[in-house]
């Protein structure tokens, strides 16, 4: 890892269920809820809220976090993940499909409950690519909003590259002159460059993006395009070969950034936290150990080649993986190397946080949260 970093992963890993504001500055997801199922603390229910709520509704998985402010951090009370595939089909037609719908709408129920029960003070719902994507993806937000009864918002590529960078970009190295940073989705893939001192608490990490894309490629489309279920070499290759094509436009206008001092990637999806999980043999996931964890190119190397001599109950079989992710995570692989391939770089960092964390941080900055606070 870059110089110093054996040393930041000790302070950002921190307490389960705590993430600093500082750490965070302004994805992973998994087929069990122990992959973002965050410590709920005992007393959160007894005393008076002031939470704050984000969901991510994105093409494979639904996922909710709610926390409230604590200092210059804030602290996770509830958490929701659940695999809905809401993007089923997509990678072939344009169209949410009613069986999607149905999976994602009883996910979205659990979430209104929790919402409520946590006496939320605010919330920013989102939607990504499955519903930008759909013809049937704005008939399905007022499908929600009046069978459910959320309000939630498509947001553009720009807004989900910069939500994504909020979220993880903390564990971007300080002394890195330069950082790509990308998160892999079931349907899109964003990607930005940040240049150095990512790791300051004066500057918003959104303010030192250089560029960005959003591919219109996820673990999702690509494996239906491709096939998921059984991958040999030649297949993989041929996803790696799409997702290089579409990277291209981009890697022309990020190509610099390798050559930057410490240069790393910073990725954060439930593609790259398998793979960290993988490298460390869990017998169960354990976000404590993965999240901020640093990966030299070589081990990634051997988790993949180890990934593609297996076959779809091999990887079903995974702790790491799971049934609900089998078939989807050498398509997410293919995108990683998609990335490496472009950006050559020794290390990489892995993060297990990334939009809801954008989400929340963002909002307790914009009510001064934490200025209140200090002047009380």
């Amino acid at each position: 890892m870059p110089d110093g970093g054996e040393a930041l992963v000790q302070t950002v890993a921190g307490e389960l269920g705590v993430i600093r504001a500082d750490s965070i500055g302004g994805g992973g997801s998994s087929p069990v809820l122990a992959r973002t199922s965050y410590a709920s603390h005992r007393n959160a229910a007894r005393r008076p809220s002031r939470a704050y709520a984000a969901l991510d509704l994105g093409t494979n998985n639904c996922r909710l976090l709610i926390a409230e402010p604590s200092y210059h951090e804030f602290r996770v009370i509830d958490a929701f993940s659940r695999v809905v595939r809401l993007g089923e089909g997509l990678g072939l037609g344009d169209r949410l499909n009613e069986g999607a719908i149905e999976r994602t709408l009883a996910a979205l129920r659990v979430c209104k409950g929790k919402i409520e029960s946590r006496n939320v003070v605010r919330a920013r719902l989102i939607a990504t690519e499955a519903c930008r994507l759909a013809s049937n993806g704005p008939a399905f937000i007022e499908r929600v909003r009046e069978e459910v009864g959320l309000a939630i918002e498509i947001v553009d590529r720009q807004t989900e590259a910069t939500l994504a960078v909020m979220g993880c970009a903390s564990l971007a190295h300080p002394k890195a002159g330069s950082v790509i940073i990308f998160d892999i989705g079931g349907g899109s893939t964003e990607i930005a460059w940040l240049d150095g001192q990512t790791g300051s608490s004066v500057l918003c990490p959104s303010e030192r993006i250089r560029s960005w894309d959003s591919l219109p490629v996820g673990v999702v489309t690509l494996a239906e395009r491709h096939g998921g279920l059984k991958v040999t070499p030649a297949v993989f290759e041929d996803m790696v070969e799409e997702v290089s094509g579409r990277l291209l436009p981009f890697a022309l206008k990020a190509g610099k950034a390798a050559a930057a001092p410490n240069f790393h990637l910073l990725g954060t999806s439930g593609t790259v936290t398998t793979v960290g999980g993988i490298h460390l043999g869990l017998e169960r996931y354990d976000r404590r150990r993965v999240d901020g964890m640093w990966m030299r190119s070589a081990d990634i190397d051997r988790v993949l080649a180890r990934l593609l001599g297996t076959d779809l109950d091999e990887r079903a079989q995974n702790p790491c993986i799971g049934r609900d992710r089998a078939d989807l995570v050498l398509a997410g692989c293919a995108i990683l190397e998609a990335i490496r391939r472009a950006f050559p770089a020794e290390h990489l960092r892995i993060a297990d946080r990334g939009l809801r964390e954008g989400i929340l941080m963002t909002m307790m900055r914009e009510d001064k949260v934490w200025t209140r606070r200090s002047a009380s």
